[in-house]
């Protein structure tokens, strides 16, 4: 799957988000999302179970493992910080706030909030004696830092068609 600004895809009408659901922050995270008020339906499947590597065949499932995955029906593959965004972006309380991280000033506010979240998995995993949950890692197995898969190439911007009522991503 190519990401979301190489496949060019239309219309997003549907969002799986993969969790670590080993992770306490990425439960709760996702807890939150389910609870919210969807202009597009979120899917949570678990990063790197059956039912993610069956409903999304082609997809490395063991990068979804390294970096926050958010997977559009059109095949449009999100990462890091985009990944975020594009779940914030389907939200009815939200749409905004995404609209305002994928400008260059909130895309570094985005890329310093998955970076602070990496650094607590990073922690409570350590806490917990280093067992109990997968934290998102680089392929060298160290943590996600600077320029270290947390981003997608050409920065964060929501899907480029969100039926007329925002701007389309530069």
């Amino acid at each position: 799957m190519a990401d979301a600004a190489e496949a060019g895809a239309g219309a997003v009408r549907r969002l799986t988000v993969l969790y670590d659901a080993e992770c306490p922050l990425c439960r709760q995270v996702g807890a939150w999302l389910a609870r919210q008020r969807k202009l597009v339906p979120v899917d949570l499947v678990p990063a790197g179970s059956r039912e993610a590597r069956r409903r999304l065949p082609g997809l490395d499932h063991d990068r979804t493992l390294e970096e926050i995955t958010v997977v559009g029906d059109g095949g449009q593959v999100y990462r890091g910080p985009a990944a975020w965004i594009v779940c914030l972006w389907a939200l009815a309380g939200h749409r905004a706030t995404a609209h305002r991280l994928s400008t260059p000033a909130g895309a570094r506010l985005a890329r310093g909030a998955v970076l602070a979240a990496a650094r607590y998995r990073e922690r409570s995993r350590v806490r917990n004696g280093g067992g109990g949950g997968r934290v998102h890692r680089t392929a060298d197995d160290r943590p996600p830092g600077p320029g270290k898969g947390w981003f997608r190439t050409g920065g964060p911007s929501p899907p480029q068609d969100c039926g007329g009522t925002c701007r389309a991503p530069g």
